[in-house]
């Protein structure tokens, strides 16, 4: 296990924070949100990494390395990284990284997707979902922001990042899908874990078998699953999460904060399977996709609709001057 670097020099990342990096001022919290890459902003991208590599071993993952930073970051068909700022702390509060699946397509039309090295692709997802999707991966929030460490800062860091993704979405209007994972460790209890991915299976299914994880990295239910089989029968999603919430809290568990996000925005969601992901501490990784026309309308008010108000550089301080 090698140490994480030292914090990069404020200044550095400051000077990469640039007016065409930014893609807009966050509903909550007057923070901002950027779209860098490794090669545009290597300071930012080195200060991801190691904000990646710290809170993702604080959580049971995390490569080991010094930072977090692979070759989806740094390639030719490289990943973006949206990341949310707060200009008062001069720190990342948050980031993704993105891509358009059109644009991770070679020259010899191999795609490069993290996502490949776990799920197997069906020719339909392929033709009729990739080239209007954008992927999404390395989902974090740095310790400092999350709300068990800091409720006050860590309330809306979250919802500063899908501020971000709203952005993308305006952006690119020819998109129709967020494909992604989320990600489960192997601290949390078994019992909770299978009972959520049962309660995912039962309302998020994927009936069209579009995508699933490949056979030699599949994880099934850890546990016996048979006194909850059918306890969501006839329920609505609302009744039946009620129904789910109040298991995992017996377990002595949370549903976890990106997941509890995902599956309610859209009542559409899908699942995939969950695959091991062996080289980042033995997690695992549930693959999901969003449908945009389908997010539910409050939502798509708060992070999409909000964006011609927020997109104009410097007009956060206009406003404070006023």
């Amino acid at each position: 296990m090698e140490e994480i670097i030292a914090p990069v020099d404020r200044g550095l990342i400051k000077a990469e924070l640039t007016e065409k990096a930014f893609l807009r001022y966050t509903n909550n919290g007057n923070n901002e949100v950027y779209l860098v890459n490794y090669h545009s902003a290597p300071n930012i991208m080195r200060e991801i990494g190691r904000l990646r590599e710290l809170t993702f071993r604080g959580a049971g993952g995390g490569t080991g390395l010094a930072l977090d930073i692979d070759e989806n970051d740094t390639c030719k068909h490289n990943y973006d990284q949206l990341i949310a700022w707060n200009p008062e702390d001069e720190e990342i509060i948050a980031g993704y990284r993105v891509i358009r699946c059109d644009q991770a397509k070679d020259e010899q039309g191999n795609i490069h997707l993290s996502t490949l090295h776990y799920f197997e692709f069906s020719d339909d997802f392929i033709n009729n979902y990739l080239p209007y999707t954008i992927e999404l991966g390395r989902s974090w929030v740095q310790p400092k922001y999350q709300p068990s460490i800091d409720n006050r800062k860590g309330l809306f860091s979250l919802d500063n990042l899908w501020d971000g993704l709203g952005a993308l979405v305006v952006i690119n209007p020819d998109i129709k899908y967020l494909f992604g994972k989320v990600t489960m460790y192997a601290h949390f209890n078994a019992q909770a874990r299978d009972l959520l991915l049962y309660f995912m299976e039962c309302y998020f299914p994927d009936r069209e078998k579009m995508v699933r994880p490949y056979e030699n990295l599949l994880v099934g239910y850890k546990t016996d699953i048979t006194p909850f089989l059918g306890i969501f029968d006839g329920l609505s999603y609302k009744d039946g999460y009620k129904v789910l919430n109040k298991h995992v809290r017996d377990f002595g568990e949370n549903i976890p904060p990106l997941i509890n996000t995902y599956m309610n925005l859209s009542p559409t969601m899908m699942t995939f399977g969950t695959a091991m992901n062996d080289e980042f501490g033995e997690v695992e990784e549930t693959g999901i996709l969003i449908t945009l026309e389908d997010i539910y309308p409050p939502k798509k008010e708060r992070h999409i609709a909000s964006f011609d108000r927020d997109k104009v550089f410097g007009s956060r301080e206009d406003r404070k001057e006023n």
